[in-house]
């Protein structure tokens, strides 16, 4: 039976009403289940779907700075750590059977206070600390690390910086290696090569970093178009509540971002946007905290998307040949967002396969 006009025009209204400013949403926030393992200043680590029944070694999704920690559960049918874990019912096999321990990590806010933290506090204390207490829970198994974006960075440069931690493997998304590949960039590198970093950290040293409603501008107008459109996106979607559902996901994780510390932003800015220490091979974040990327052993898996404007595939890509000592697979994409390399539709065929893939191959 199809509806009446009436019908259907009252339905749309009431999506209309839910999207907008005064509304609560299309849906509730459904999160997996966690149980926390351990509480720390800027390291709160849980464990996903704890009851869950899982089997293989442990797995720790790296989340990047400014970024809520809700990027691995953005909503059913989106959630990266409900398929690790085998609770969205697809197993990590494509079987429906178990999944693996997974665990994330969560920095919690940045006030002006941390702003002197940067990423020699995460390589070298915060996600080192993680890979050992999550490695103990499970009787000393190694850890899949999981990383998007500077997660992925993170990971990268703890594991060269200490190679001797208990690391399984490692599995990055959209994390460029040379930044001198992406387009995007090619402003801030035009201003750096002729008149120094002054003009591009100043700004954000007088507050000790970038503010959250910075940081979420930012983000949202990486992708001008899609901002401009989104309106009558909006408009004519108003008959499709899945479709705006996921547009509304996506507008509550930007709206949740936190900001970045200052020193972790110039790091980023300068070390790796400007100065491409990571395609170098040495990552000069302090002087006596220098990265040798040719310490890097743990086998890589690099996911980028060739319509990403934050790390498109070539700068992704660029890993295979700058890590030389590590095994290293890089798999191209083609229409995923940022965002979208783990927390899409297509993602689930289009990038979790080649996750499972590279977990099992690595398992102990």
């Amino acid at each position: 039976m199809t509806d009446s006009p009436l019908h259907v025009a009252t339905r749309m209204a009431r999506t209309a009403w839910d999207i907008s400013w005064f509304g609560n949403g299309l849906e509730d926030p459904s999160r997996t289940p966690t149980e926390l393992l351990y509480d720390e200043p800027h390291a709160r680590v849980e464990r996903v779907a704890p009851d869950a029944p899982v089997s293989g070694n442990p797995v720790l999704l790296v989340t990047p700075l400014a970024v809520p920690v809700t990027c691995w559960d953005l909503r059913e049918g989106q959630s990266l750590s409900a398929h690790l874990t085998g609770t969205d019912g697809s197993g990590t096999d494509g079987s429906g059977t178990a999944g693996r321990p997974t665990y994330t990590i969560d920095y919690g806010a940045i006030r002006f206070s941390d702003r002197t933290m940067g990423f020699e506090d995460w390589i070298d204390g915060i996600l080192p600390t993680a890979i050992r207490r999550i490695s103990e829970a499970h009787g000393g198994a190694r850890v899949h690390l999981v990383g998007w974006s500077h997660g992925g960075t993170m990971s990268l440069l703890t594991a060269a910086w200490q190679p001797e931690l208990p690391i399984a493997s490692i599995s990055a998304f959209g994390t460029p290696t040379d930044y001198r590949k992406n387009p995007a960039y090619a402003g801030v590198q035009w201003i750096y090569d002729r008149v120094g970093a002054l003009p591009l950290v100043a700004p954000t040293a007088l507050v000790g970093g970038t503010t959250a409603p910075f940081t979420r501008l930012g983000y949202r107008w990486m992708a001008p178009v899609r901002e401009i459109t989104k309106p009558w996106t909006l408009l004519r979607n108003l008959h499709q509540p899945e479709v705006l559902a996921r547009i509304n996901a996506v507008d509550q994780f930007v709206d949740a971002m936190p900001g970045y510390p200052g020193r972790f932003y110039h790091q980023s800015l300068v070390r790796l946007v400007c100065e491409n220490d990571m395609a170098k091979g040495r990552v000069h974040l302090r002087d006596d905290v220098v990265v040798e990327m040719d310490r890097l052993v743990a086998p890589l898996l690099l996911i980028g998307s060739t319509t990403d404007v934050l790390a498109n595939a070539a700068s992704v890509g660029a890993g295979a040949e700058a890590y030389r000592n590590a095994d290293v697979r890089f798999v191209k994409v083609k229409g995923l967002s940022h965002l979208g390399l783990i927390a899409s539709p297509r993602a689930a065929t289009a990038t979790w396969p080649e996750v499972d893939a590279h977990l099992a191959a690595h398992d102990d």
